[in-house]
């Protein structure tokens, strides 16, 4: 019997971590690749989501949105979307979570940058010209973050190659 529990407990030590970090959030895929902007509305019909989206379609705007790197995720109640796909519920849950959020009845507009940070949060109605104003004030630094570059893979030697000792 002390046998089996401590097998368990073993067991549950080692994958418990990697359970964990597999619900880390959908933030993690756009460290340093894009900046997610994160609309969390009451609504579909909430004024500051509904004049986000009518300034998004508007090709001029798409393209700036674009060319910033920007990704938009979306709440509605529980109910999450990147970039108009949906997220599993876990996901939604673990994204509302990693922004650390007070409770609010009002809109919440969050600007994440390439680092993982927040560079702006704001509650109610903004316009998209601030928040492209404030991606452009971004420091070098942060506009210049990339993904770590995969490792590179050690050169083989040729099979036919001879070892030469000294």
């Amino acid at each position: 019997m002390f046998i089996r529990s401590l097998t368990l407990a073993t067991l549950l030590a080692v994958t418990g971590p990697v359970l964990a970090a597999d619900n880390d959030g959908p933030l993690i895929q756009d460290l340093g690749k894009s900046r997610p902007l994160i609309v969390i509305a009451p609504s579909k019909v909430d004024p500051t989501l509904v004049s986000l989206k009518k300034s998004l379609d508007e090709p001029a705007n798409r393209q700036a949105f674009n060319e910033r790197n920007m990704v938009l995720y979306t709440v509605i109640n529980t109910i999450g979307q990147r970039d108009g796909k949906d997220i599993d519920p876990q996901s939604t849950m673990a994204l509302i979570r990693s922004l650390k959020l007070g409770a609010g009845a009002q809109t919440k507009v969050i600007l994440v940058g390439k680092d993982g940070e927040k560079k702006l949060e704001h509650s109610g109605a903004i316009e998209l010209k601030e928040l492209f104003s404030t991606v452009d004030q971004l420091p070098a630094a942060e506009k210049q973050a990339a993904a770590p570059a995969p490792a590179p893979e050690p050169e083989t030697k040729p099979a036919n190659a001879k070892v030469l000792n000294d």
